[in-house]
């Protein structure tokens, strides 16, 4: 073999890795395109938190099929909840991975219903953001904190995350708004940061800063990635927070992170984010399953009507949106989240899990101590006379996770938290879908161990263990004595 026919090999061999590799950048920035193409969308999901209540700062969900009409799932409750940080999340948006085959919802890490002030929330508040993850959008990953804006000076919050997944750069970017000073003015300005994973982020920098004292609070980017002209990305935001120049203002680019052309806000149909009134907020983006046409929904947190909609079949022109009649937000309250194009498989998994439940709601009253009933709190299990809220001594005994003939219990007011025991102790906990979780939460009910009227449940995976309380805590227990007996029998009341 001569010098100069290796050296063309060795060139042919370069030159082909290089196509590889131009061939593989070229998938990646299409990947979220053709991923998009390989199931059709027939539904839609939304996440949103409802209100100040007690547990109106968790994790809702409701389904739809049209993108207007929608229905609250698990019964209306709760989905999701907070165990982290405040034990309070708002503003939930819920992002799938381009390939479909990883999910994860990010929140604002808040609750003001433990009785924190507006001030002390944006200015000594958490820094931090709530993340769940999941592998099939039902069964999610107990709650974890990644403090974003603790690197950003003076940081007071880190409130209302987004996530978009960049083409550019097979990544995501995530932003929030953190209330800071900068050049000498204290404001919310949106910060972004990237990670591929939801666990590591890089340095926040500033994403959007109006100028002067104009604040940046509520910001969500919709991607429009098989256009025929336009812009490939929208922008809406909730500038001058109780202000009175606020408005939505509606922006597009090429590129997440390159600069972003102005197109206008949206007081031509007299919405505006000007003081209380009949102000608005939260913007949430969702393209309608039809491929021709986005609504905008908007929070109406002047008059607490909550989300409204509009429509436009051209994003380009802010003139285009137009208000839209004919919807239904279920029962539920919804205030700021975000939306999530549904394939049918994706639909039916959630209905399968959250759609309304016919279970009934019962109480497991203690055989000697009749007074009282089994309740959580604090998310430990224990017998107490006189639960309030009642709902902490509610559940609904469904089939058992795990084993046949065995039964689970699951929280009425936590809807996918289940008694399960942890070194023998009874606590209520979300569950993971592990099959050591489906064990420790599946018992077999037998006839009760005072009186065969009653019920007694033995644990699954220690078969030689009944549930019982002892000193009004309950755990699972070998029986020996009339007290463990009695101690380890309950009765199922409506």
């Amino acid at each position: 073999m001569s010098l100069t026919s290796s050296g063309r090999r060795v060139t042919t061999v370069v030159s082909a890795f290089l196509a590889t590799l131009a061939l593989l950048a070229g998938w990646l920035v299409v990947s979220a395109e053709r991923a998009a193409a390989l199931d059709p969308f027939t539904g839609y999901l939304m996440a949103h938190f409802t209100g100040e209540s007690a547990n109106g700062e968790q994790i809702y969900l409701a389904h739809s099929t049209d993108g207007l009409n929608w229905t609250d799932l698990n019964n209306g409750a709760p989905v999701l909840t907070s165990t982290v940080g405040t034990r309070g999340v708002r503003d939930p948006a819920i992002v799938r991975s381009p390939n479909g085959d990883r999910y994860w919802i990010i929140a604002t890490d808040l609750r003001i219903a433990s009785g924190t002030s507006w001030a002390d929330a944006a200015n000594r508040g958490s820094r931090s953001l709530v993340v769940w993850e999941s592998t099939n959008l039902v069964d999610w990953s107990a709650p974890r904190l990644v403090g974003v804006a603790n690197g950003i000076s003076g940081a007071g919050d880190a409130w209302a995350p987004e996530a978009i997944f960049d083409p550019a750069t097979n990544d995501y970017v995530v932003y929030w708004a953190t209330n800071s000073p900068l050049n000498g003015v204290t404001k919310h300005r949106i910060w972004y940061s990237r990670t591929s994973d939801f666990r590591t982020f890089t340095s926040p920098q500033v994403y959007i800063d109006r100028g002067g004292n104009t604040a940046t609070i509520d910001t969500q980017v919709v991607e429009v990635p098989n256009r025929t002209g336009g812009y490939r990305f929208y922008r809406a935001s909730a500038d001058g927070i109780i202000a009175s120049d606020g408005d939505i203002t509606i922006e597009a680019s090429n590129s997440v992170l390159d600069s972003w052309t102005n197109l206008g806000n949206l007081r031509h149909l007299n919405i505006s984010n000007a003081g209380f009134g009949n102000a608005v907020e939260g913007p949430m983006w969702m393209p309608f399953n039809n491929g021709t046409s986005w609504a905008l929904w908007l929070d109406q947190y002047g008059t607490g009507r909550g989300y409204m909609p509009l429509r436009s079949a051209d994003l380009g022109n802010v003139r285009n949106f137009q208000t839209v009649s004919g919807y239904s937000l279920g029962a539920n309250r919804k205030r700021h989240g975000s939306i999530l194009q549904l394939t049918a498989a994706e639909s039916s998994r959630v209905q399968a899990r959250w759609g309304r439940s016919t279970t009934a709601v019962q109480r497991l009253q203690s055989y000697n101590f009749q007074d009282r009933y089994v309740r959580h709190a604090d998310f430990d299990v224990r017998i107490d006379p006189n639960v309030t809220p009642a709902q902490d001594a509610q559940w609904r005994i469904v089939p058992g996770l795990v084993g046949t003939g065995t039964v689970s219990f699951e929280s009425v007011n936590y809807p996918g938290h289940y008694m399960r025991h942890r070194d023998y102790d009874m606590v209520l906990e979300q569950s993971d879908g592990s099959s050591a979780f489906r064990a420790d939460a599946s018992f077999t009910p037998v006839a009760g161990l005072a009186s065969s009227s009653w019920t007694s449940y033995r644990s699954y995976n220690f078969p030689d263990r009944y549930l019982r309380h002892s000193g009004y805590v309950l755990r699972i227990d070998p029986i020996s004595d009339a007290t463990g007996r009695a101690d380890a029998t309950f009765r199922v009341v409506s």
